[in-house]
């Protein structure tokens, strides 16, 4: 299984408009990040978790001919805006299915109406099947099974997934213990890492290491970076040997 990371950084991206910081002004490739998404394949299989505003992009850069269906974690718009641009594998494959927390799939009802038209749909719309994601009820991606991780992201409900012994949790705070029996014996796993000061709805540095030492993956990378974390090549000589900041189109073979 590979898993490429479409995207690394925060609901702004890196750089970010009209910011003089240093890392939003940095040469180093790794220190440029779009909206945090990952594509997954193995054989024929090909799956997105989250579609942000840079979907398009991110789909252009890594190669993506075919899309099985997108997982989603949460309704930000930094994990789902890219809606629309689905389109090209509409009109190859016909309707996309979407796996979603029913509360997300009627958010993306209400801010993509246009996309489930029943009634003189516009013929150039995207089409998506929607199917449901329940916290506890596994499911099938292809011939693997996605398991659904509930995570808190402040007062949000928000679903990481494991798929063999990998798994990815973004805008994760906090987590319940239950939840995190699931996470154990990973080869792999993605988790974010804010930035070094606290904040309300995400891990900060110190929390993600934290958790990464209570879950004891073989390696863990580090998502969902903001800018003032610092530069990629100043954090990463920081951190434990088997912990290493993700970059876009990153890609890591499980």
């Amino acid at each position: 299984m590979k898993v490429y990371f479409l995207g690394t950084g925060t609901s702004q991206g890196i750089p970010i408009i009209g910011v003089d910081h240093p890392v939003c002004k940095s040469t180093d490739a790794k220190d440029k990040r779009l909206r945090v998404s990952i594509w997954i394949t193995w054989g024929e299989h090909s799956y997105v978790i989250d579609c942000g505003p840079d979907f398009r992009q991110q789909m252009l850069s890594c190669g993506c001919r075919k899309l099985d269906a997108i997982l989603f974690t949460h309704e930000h718009a930094d994990h789902t805006a890219g809606l629309d641009d689905i389109r090209p594998y509409n009109f190859r494959q016909g309707e996309i299915p979407v796996y979603a927390h029913q509360r997300v799939i009627d958010n993306l009802k209400r801010r993509f109406d246009y996309v489930f038209e029943t009634v003189n749909k516009y013929p150039g719309a995207p089409s998506v099947k929607t199917i449901e994601v329940v916290n506890n009820i596994p499911f099938a991606v292809g011939d693997k099974i996605a398991i659904p991780v509930n995570v808190m992201h402040g007062d949000l409900q928000v679903f990481g997934y494991r798929i063999d012994d990998f798994a990815y949790l973004t805008d994760v705070k906090t987590i319940d213990k239950m939840e995190v029996e699931k996470l154990k014996n990973l080869k792999v796993l993605v988790v974010n890492a804010l930035r070094v000061e606290p904040h309300d709805t995400h891990f900060n540095l110190q929390e993600a290491l934290d958790f990464i030492e209570l879950v004891k993956p073989e390696v863990a990378y580090l998502t969902h970076i903001s800018h003032v974390l610092g530069f990629h090549e100043e954090v990463q000589k920081q951190l434990p040997e088997n912990v290493f900041l993700a970059y876009d189109n990153l890609e890591i073979t499980i």
